[in-house]
């Protein structure tokens, strides 16, 4: 995901590899909400939004 570059190498070396430690963690969450919600299709789709529009095609000021 992220290219080896020596700023982020440093970072690494300084702060631990936050990427890899928020994946692991958002992995651990998804594995228990497996186990208590196992019927949940993992990842969860998100129905998308229809926007209101007005006459003309413009998307109405309220949809956004």
């Amino acid at each position: 995901m992220f290219q080896e570059t020596p700023i982020f190498n440093r970072l690494v070396a300084e702060r631990g590899d936050v990427p890899a430690q928020a994946r692991g963690e958002a992995d651990r969450v998804r594995h228990q909400l497996a186990q208590v919600l196992p019927s949940a299709p993992w990842p969860a789709a998100r129905p998308l939004r229809q926007q209101p529009q007005l006459p003309g095609g413009a998307i109405s000021p309220t949809g956004l």
